[in-house]
């Protein structure tokens, strides 16, 4: 019967931490595994991230190119178009979109575009309209409504 009392961890599973610095007698004594001199031999040392042995770190090999805005805000656009798809009188907003597959994801922001006709009446509600897909909605009888902070 297993108790708690029996318990033990399977065999080989354990094994005894590595003593260094215990005498010539342990194997480890001495130089407690370190070596002679240099930086790892040193106590409290430790290697910056990317350091290669004095090899030019990868980093630096590598060549750098472009730029990259931080703060660039990438849409996702659907045009008018892709909204000819819903019924009439239908509030669009972008948890609807992305049901229908017209968005990817909810946290991207959603733009629209004026690419196509649109003859159906829509509430549509994304976070910015181009000046033409407010034209065609507006004048298909809907209304754009923009939700954007």
């Amino acid at each position: 019967m297993v108790t708690l009392s029996t318990l033990r961890p399977a065999p080989g599973s354990r094994k005894a931490v590595k003593r260094v610095g215990r005498g010539p007698g342990s194997g480890h004594g001495k130089t407690s595994s370190r070596g002679q001199k240099g930086l790892k031999s040193r106590s409290g040392a430790s290697m910056v991230p990317g350091f290669e042995g004095g090899q030019m770190p990868l980093q630096r090999r590598l060549p750098k190119r472009g730029f990259k805005n931080i703060f660039k805000v990438y849409y996702q656009v659907v045009n008018v178009a892709d909204l000819e798809d819903f019924d009439a009188g239908t509030v669009v907003t972008p948890e609807l979109l992305k049901t229908q597959g017209k968005i990817k994801n909810l946290r991207r922001p959603v733009k629209i575009l004026g690419n196509g006709e649109l003859s159906k009446s829509l509430t549509v509600r994304a976070d910015q309209f181009s000046q033409s897909a407010k034209q065609k909605i507006v004048a298909a009888g809907g209304s754009a409504e923009e939700t954007s902070a």
